[in-house]
């Protein structure tokens, strides 16, 4: 069990919905990084995804796309997040965190390696958009030979005939999508997506996570008997821009939001 399946099961067990936040990695810049980090593990965010800034983002909206690209303008690379989260387990921050990346930029970097360096670095999940099922094996065995960060998996409402098959052996939590865009562009709610929901809990007994454009108690009641966890991707992205990365207000948004939720 590693720092995500310890977490859920905690969450289980006091009857709370999952908080997880979405933020790129590099800005302002890594020490910067290390901050807002830090500043949502005591703000009592439950899980963190980390974006790998990549050059051609397709599954997200502009919003990442262009902080991502702002990141790789700033010379953010895989190597120095991984050092900078080497840092962060030397200095006992224990919050999950997940890497959102692209294949490429694990392939460039080398499966063996790149699953080492997610063990000895502390890295506890990833999350690959533009990896589908049929492909995976290899990292899925990489992965598995370090016996450190698990693959978390992503369903669409377009999963729904493909779900048994996705979710079997599957682990940590689902990341679901709930509109057929890019993430971070309008969220209207799908209009089969309690129905889709419904299929993918019976799918698996796994949490099932969902992410939102505008995360407020009202958005999230239609759903809260179907949903685990909230996932805030490109509204904190903003909110983080707009705020100056400012740690303190990260600290503020993000307790304030656990509490509502």
């Amino acid at each position: 069990m590693n720092r995500i399946e310890a977490k859920m099961a905690l969450l289980k067990e006091k009857k709370e919905k999952a908080f997880v936040t979405y933020m790129v990695a590099g800005l302002p810049d890594l020490n910067r990084t290390k901050e807002l980090l830090r500043a949502q593990e005591e703000a009592g965010v439950d899980v963190v995804e980390l974006g790998i800034p990549f050059s051609d983002p397709v599954a997200d909206g502009p919003v990442i796309q262009d902080a991502s690209y702002q990141s790789i303008c700033l010379g953010t690379s895989l190597q120095n997040v991984f050092q900078m989260r080497k840092e962060l387990r030397k200095e006992s921050m224990e919050i999950p965190v997940v890497f959102m990346m692209y294949y490429n930029t694990i392939l460039h970097y080398g499966l063996g390696e790149f699953a080492k360096m997610c063990r000895e670095t502390g890295v506890d999940g990833l999350i690959v958009p533009d990896l589908p099922l049929e492909e995976q094996e290899e990292l899925q065995d990489a992965l598995q030979k370090e016996a450190g960060a698990i693959l978390i998996q992503m369903v669409s409402p377009a999963s729904k005939k493909r779900l048994p098959a996705i979710l079997k052996g599957a682990r940590g939590f689902v990341s679901c999508v709930s509109s057929m865009g890019a993430a971070g562009q309008e969220n209207t709610c799908h209009r089969e997506v309690l129905s889709y929901l419904r299929e993918v809990k019976e799918a698996s007994d796994l949490p099932v996570f969902m992410g939102f454009e505008s995360p407020t108690p009202k958005d999230v009641a239609p759903m809260r008997n179907m949903i685990d966890g909230v996932i805030v991707g490109s509204h904190f992205v903003k909110f983080l821009q707009d705020s100056d990365y400012s740690a303190e207000e990260a600290k503020k948004y993000c307790r304030e939001l656990k509490q509502a939720l």
